[in-house]
């Protein structure tokens, strides 16, 4: 058996996964489990990466003292800037931070978005590192910097000395032409992006370089370690670990976001693609991650806060005891995505629609579930329409598996069996990857077969017919 730590950094939390992988056999535990607090500075609200890579080097400590490599994924789109002598010039801007309010309308005044979509394929969202990049324009900060590093590349770096840009992550900058797979030099020069700040571009299985001494050091772990790029956007990494063995499938990667959509060959770059707001990401072995972002568990995440942390299993049961389809709210409504007071936005969007206000926590969690689910069913629906890709079954991998509510209501509005599981997808796909550089498994397929066979699933079927979550969603789509 070979043994791989799995650096698996979400928005919320962050987590370092032992992987235990021989012929025929993958073993998942948790090493160690930390927070993932961002701050609100009075310059805005800024990552505490310190703090991420501090936990990321207790995890490596309790996942020791010998390992045959490491791995790290993350959320996308945010990154940290260095000075000339590799310093990190300030904490990470948090993609929720409000720097690039009225930047989009700026940008596709340069480069019309319809060009902007049919060069790079990504989805409009407020926080793609290009919208970022063009707020920071006139900032010292970027002013000085000798290199842009996103996120799981920047802790990779103080882990080995080496730099490198993973090309999964790096397609979600909406800076990569998803046809060649290289990065898009017309857009980057109109808009005035220095791609001279990334460093070259990786690939998922190339080395990245080896453990410091002063990690080693610092972690007990016995060298010399080396460090393997995996798909380091966490959800390039959970795609890979959907268990589907010669299935026609669509996925859900739920946590904070939902991403919802399918693997292609191909990218889908039409006008059409783009007025559905479907995203083009780049997955393993040449796949396309077709997909739309959905607001996620994060609706919920921000009400249980508000609430004062309740008990997760008793506002669920709550909320399966209210009708479904009372109230719904768009679930990829930009205005749910800054912090606070969501209780109050979710109630405020009903009443604005003329629906009935959900009142309890029961029934804003029932809306909160029932807007997902109805989420779910147009990103996979119209991604099938728009691809030309129809799908027999639906896999739901990430947090939401846990939330049996969830997935049940996901199979209903969809009107296909959900099979949920696994749960630490992104630290599954982060390991196998670790593990097929070391020739201990095969290609993408091989993978899947192997996460089929040793990882537990749940499977839950449609009930009744879909008519009423039709109704809900035209009545959605009118509003």
């Amino acid at each position: 058996m070979k043994v791989y730590a799995a650096v698996d950094l979400g928005a919320s939390s962050g987590r370092v996964m032992v992987g235990r992988v021989g012929p025929g056999s993958l073993e998942l535990t948790e090493a160690h489990r930390f927070p993932n607090r961002p701050v609100r500075t009075p310059e805005g609200l800024r990552w505490d990466i310190l703090a991420l890579y501090a936990g990321v080097l207790d995890g490596l400590r309790a996942a020791g003292p010998a390992l045959d490599s490491v791995g790290i994924d993350s959320w996308a789109v945010d990154y940290g800037l260095l000075d000339a002598d590799g310093a990190l010039l300030g904490n990470p801007v948090h993609y929720r931070d409000a720097r690039t309010e009225g930047v989009a309308e700026k940008v596709w005044a340069t480069v019309p978005a319809g060009e902007l979509y049919a060069s790079t394929g990504l989805q409009y969202a407020p926080f793609n590192t290009l919208y970022q990049l063009t707020a920071a324009r006139d900032s010292a900060q970027l002013a000085s910097a000798e290199r842009l590093l996103l996120i799981p590349d920047l802790l990779s770096y103080w882990l080995t000395g080496e730099q490198g840009t993973e090309l999964t992550n790096a397609s979600t900058t909406q800076l990569v032409d998803p046809r060649t797979r290289a990065w898009s030099y017309d857009i980057a020069s109109r808009l005035g992006i220095d791609l001279g700040l990334f460093a070259p571009l990786r690939r998922p299985g190339d080395p990245a370089g080896m453990l410091r001494a002063e990690v080693l050091e610092e972690t007990g772990l016995r060298g010399p370690v080396p460090v393997t790029v995996v798909g380091s956007h966490d959800t390039a990494s959970a795609v890979a670990a959907v268990p589907a063995v010669e299935e026609r499938f669509g996925y859900i990667c739920t946590g904070t976001w939902s991403l919802a959509g399918l693997e292609l060959d191909a990218p889908v770059l039409t006008e059409a693609s783009r007025a559905a707001n479907f995203s083009n990401e780049l997955g393993l072995d040449g796949t396309v991650r077709y997909l739309r972002n959905i607001m996620g568990l994060w609706l919920l995440q921000e009400c249980v806060r508000a609430w004062g942390e309740p008990e997760l299993g008793e506002l669920l049961r709550a909320a399966a005891r209210v009708p479904t389809l009372g109230s719904v709210v768009d679930a990829g409504d930009a205005g749910f995505l800054a912090p606070g007071r969501m209780p109050e936005r979710i109630a405020d969007a009903c009443r604005a629609s003329g629906q009935p206000v959900p009142e309890s926590r029961g029934e804003i969690t029932r809306c909160i579930l029932d807007s997902l689910a109805l989420a779910h069913r147009r990103a996979v629906g119209e991604a099938q329409e728009l691809a030309g890709h129809p799908v027999d079954v639906v896999h739901i991998v990430g947090g939401g598996t846990r939330n049996a509510l969830l997935c049940q209501l996901t199979a209903d509005a969809c009107g296909l069996p959900v099979v949920a599981g696994p749960t630490e997808a992104a630290a599954l796909g982060n390991v196998l990857v670790q593990a097929r550089a070391h020739g201990l498994v095969g290609d993408l397929a091989g993978m899947r077969r192997l996460l089929a066979r040793t990882q537990p699933s749940t499977r839950y079927e449609p009930r009744g017919d879909t008519a009423r979550w039709r109704a809900a969603e035209a009545r959605l789509a009118a509003r």
